[in-house]
């Protein structure tokens, strides 16, 4: 039975890249106490000294006081033991998006986690059923998916799996609602709301430069101006990384069939070639 979930004080966040490093600001910003936790301490230092200096820039800026700037910061405490996380009533796992590695580290985790406590993941696209049964808990298990960069986009996806109770994801709602989030329910099928709407039409844009309809730079210039949206279709693959696009239609179009979700074959050459957007400073833009 979930026995804490309505009690979410201490959150866990496993991963310390940007996504995990957001997410611990998200998260401590609420009021909550944050452990962080990443494979190595020096990865855990780094991620929040990144943090702390982002919170910085925040105060010579005017937009945050130094008193809630020490509150933020002396909430948070930067491990790598995952056994830190024993009393979180929420752990959140934003690590590589891979199906085997998520399950290994859901079976750690419902052996160290207190019962009662909510294992959620952070996966863009991947079944969160299969994460679950992993566990002894299915009940506790559900999707929470922010947006990156975590602090500003003010999406959460609430992701039922077929074996959630009402009261996980009546937690998980509540908890996205108190970061500020607008947070939305949706069941457990891959993609969810926003990246399986997303995704056909990132796609088409590269099939569409394949074709030679236009350039990439008209194309990004052409979504802009003539749909408002705030980036054209490559630089918003680059943001999100061109290996995580590749691996999110892959899920897609082994999910549904759908051909719009065969990723194009110029992203899976750019991922190859190891251009992955602005992570590795080049994809299909130079940065």
């Amino acid at each position: 039975m979930t026995e804490n979930v309505g009690k979410i004080n201490t959150i866990g966040i496993l991963g310390s890249g940007i996504m995990g490093a957001g997410l611990v600001e998200v998260a401590a910003r609420s009021g909550r106490t944050v452990v962080l936790r990443s494979r190595t301490q020096d990865g855990a230092d780094a991620a929040i000294a990144k943090l702390t200096s982002g919170l910085d820039r925040q105060v010579e800026k005017g937009r945050l006081d130094a008193d809630e700037h020490a509150a933020i910061v002396g909430r948070i405490t930067a491990t790598a033991d995952i056994s830190a996380l024993a009393d979180c009533d929420l752990v959140l796992e934003s690590v590589v998006e891979d199906l085997a590695v998520k399950k290994a580290l859901f079976a750690e985790l419902d052996g160290i986690v207190k019962p009662g406590a909510i294992l959620a993941t952070n996966t863009s696209t991947l079944p969160v059923v299969e994460l679950a049964m992993a566990t002894s808990r299915p009940e506790s298990v559900c999707g929470v998916h922010f947006f990156n960069p975590a602090p500003m986009m003010k999406l959460v996806e609430v992701i039922r799996p077929i074996t959630a109770s009402d009261e996980t994801i009546s937690a998980a709602l509540e908890f996205a609602s108190s970061c500020g989030k607008d947070a939305v329910e949706v069941v457990d099928r891959a993609g969810f709301i926003v990246n399986a709407l997303l995704f056909p039409y990132l796609n088409n844009a590269v099939k569409m430069w394949e074709q030679g309809t236009a350039s990439i730079a008209d194309i990004d210039t052409a979504m802009q101006g003539g749909c408002n949206f705030p980036m054209g279709p490559f630089a918003l693959l680059d943001l999100v990384g061109l290996d995580t696009s590749l691996a999110i239609l892959d899920a897609l179009h082994a999910e549904f069939g759908d051909p719009n979700f065969m990723a194009a074959t110029s992203l899976k050459r750019n991922v190859a070639a190891g251009r992955l957007g602005r992570k590795s400073g080049r994809g299909f833009l130079t940065y």
